[in-house]
């Protein structure tokens, strides 16, 4: 053996090992000697579902891709003052539909009450129409008539009440006479000594009348 063939006195045996030939069964690892790790602990595989995007501001990626467009943001804006238009629009309908309701049956009642005042002030017509026909004026009976059928459309009703029960809301009785013996009907009005007058369920003039019972 020639002197560059054996093996220097310095060199130790895993030098000269790893200097034999290449013919021998390799030795060597893919990735330097510097890749593994120092505390000889093996690393645990890459999640591949994990993203490398970092989040921004704390939210999630998906979250903060979200938040970044301004179109979206501008329409979520107009959509929710749209909605508060929307209800502004049927809280003052339903306010206006009420006050419209109030105000038709205020103008009703109150041309009501002006047309029974005006009913009201021709009483006294129609009483002197009557004491003219006790007198025997019979001309005046067309009068009267004519009178009662251009009110009573409006809410005139004439209070007549012969032989109807007696109604203390609506009659006002001047006479009582005692009843006929097993007659058990009640207070009958048996006589009208003045016709009564009511306009639309309101008593103008309570008929005055002479009760039995």
């Amino acid at each position: 053996m020639s002197g560059e063939d054996a093996p220097s006195e310095s060199q130790s045996p895993d030098e000269v090992h790893a200097g034999s030939s290449p013919t021998g069964p390799s030795t060597d690892v893919s990735g330097s000697a510097s890749d593994a790790p120092s505390t000889g602990e093996v690393a645990a595989p890459a999640d591949p579902t994990a993203s490398n995007e970092t989040p921004v501001d704390g939210l999630p990626v998906d979250e903060a891709e979200g938040t970044g467009d301004p179109v979206l943001e501008l329409m979520a804006a107009l959509e929710a003052e749209r909605d508060g238009y929307l209800l502004d629009l049927q809280r003052v309908t339903a306010e206006f539909a009420n006050y419209r309701k109030q105000a038709d049956r205020r103008t009703t009642e109150v041309g009501g009450r002006a047309r029974g005042d005006l009913a009201e002030k021709l009483l006294v017509v129609f009483d002197a129409c009557d004491l003219a026909l006790e007198h025997g004026a019979n001309d005046v009976a067309p009068i009267r008539a004519s009178l009662v059928q251009a009110l009573e459309p409006g809410g005139l009703e004439v209070l007549d009440p012969v032989d109807e029960p007696f109604d203390p809301n609506r009659h006002d009785a001047v006479l009582h006479e005692p009843a006929a013996n097993g007659d058990d009907a009640g207070q009958v009005v048996v006589e009208v000594l003045r016709r009564g007058y009511a306009w639309e369920g309101r008593v103008l003039r309570p008929a005055m009348v002479r009760v039995r019972g």
